[in-house]
């Protein structure tokens, strides 16, 4: 097998809101270069959880290879440092066949950590956490919130108060340490690989028009079935509402409903409202980052813009494997 040392050229990143079209770019991508695609998303993730993730279907997953898709069970973590080192270890075997690798996803968490490295924080402590847990089902997450403010203001400011899994996790930290989490993360970061990075972003011009994308998605998958694949993972009796896998959007809101606190039609409205607010989150990620190339995601032909940009770095990276 070849052995390229690609280590100077470019990893395509195909980033963008929830909704934003990133998996009908990368697989046009698939039809001109010989890509293998690393999933940036901690949802599809997950085995059993294709509905509701808009996982790619088996038909698009024959087209190219796909990694990082259906890698743990719901009942399972996986963290970011997991996915950094994955990642950095799926790069060099993908160059090493001769490919090209492109990553594509939305969990902008997963991309700051493999550009920027982690800070060492404890491993997650499963008696803790449900402590915390327990905590937050009697008095809410505002106030797990408010005590987290006590004993690390700094991470409590940039924390919405609903931020159930990041206000979990610092104040897991604290328990565990006796450090706040903002001490952890003052020391210099380790990162798994040392790449550069093209970003291209698929940001919308006007937002409402992405919004109208994200309920018409989130319709088609109801008409899929979203709410049976939710019943089919709240028939297990090891996952319940706390779970990292279970907090997706959409899932939580279906799983709430199926728990009788509210009718179809309000869960409905419950889950689009959240993933506009995480398409807002995503973008506000990306418009911090500046050297992304942002394409309108709306525009008829944003997938012929996609193709245009990465061109010159693609046929570089293949041009070098071809040499080898």
């Amino acid at each position: 097998m070849p052995t390229p040392d690609n280590r100077h050229q470019a990893i395509i990143c195909i980033a963008g809101p929830t909704a934003s079209g990133k998996s009908a770019s990368v697989l046009a991508i698939a039809q001109r270069w010989p890509i293998e695609i690393i999933n940036v998303d901690s949802a599809t993730i997950y085995k059993g959880m294709d509905i509701g993730t808009a996982k790619p279907s088996k038909a698009e997953q024959a087209q190219t290879p796909q990694h990082l898709l259906d890698i743990r069970d719901p009942a399972q973590t996986y963290s970011a440092a997991e996915f950094t080192r994955d990642a950095a270890r799926l790069i060099i075997a993908i160059q090493a066949r001769g490919r090209i690798p492109v990553l594509a996803g939305g969990t902008m968490m997963y991309y700051k950590a493999l550009r920027e490295g982690l800070n060492e924080l404890p491993a997650a402590c499963t008696q803790v956490r449900q402590e915390l847990d327990n905590f937050a089902r009697q008095h809410g997450w505002p106030a797990l919130h408010a005590e987290l403010a006590k004993v690390d203001p700094v991470t409590a400011a940039r924390l919405a108060h609903n931020d159930s899994q990041r206000v979990q996790r610092a104040m897991e930290i604290y328990r565990i340490s006796g450090k706040p989490m903002s001490a952890f993360l003052q020391q210099p970061a380790e990162k798994a690989g040392e790449f550069p990075y093209r970003t291209i972003s698929l940001e919308p011009e006007n937002r409402l028009d992405l919004h109208a994308r994200i309920a018409l998605r989130f319709d088609q998958m109801l008409e899929k079935g979203f709410v049976q694949e939710v019943k089919q993972l709240k028939q297990r009796p090891d996952l319940h509402a706390d779970l990292p896998s279970i907090r997706c959007v959409g899932y939580r809101q279906i799983w709430t409903h199926l728990n009788g606190e509210y009718d179809l039609p309000a869960a409905r409205e419950k889950a689009i409202a959240a993933t506009r607010q995480l398409a807002k989150r995503q973008i506000t990620w990306l418009r911090a980052q500046p050297d992304r190339t942002r394409i309108d995601c709306m525009a008829n032909n944003a997938v012929e813009q996609v193709i245009d940009a990465i061109a010159p770095d693609m046929d570089a990276a293949l041009q070098s494997i071809s040499q080898k």
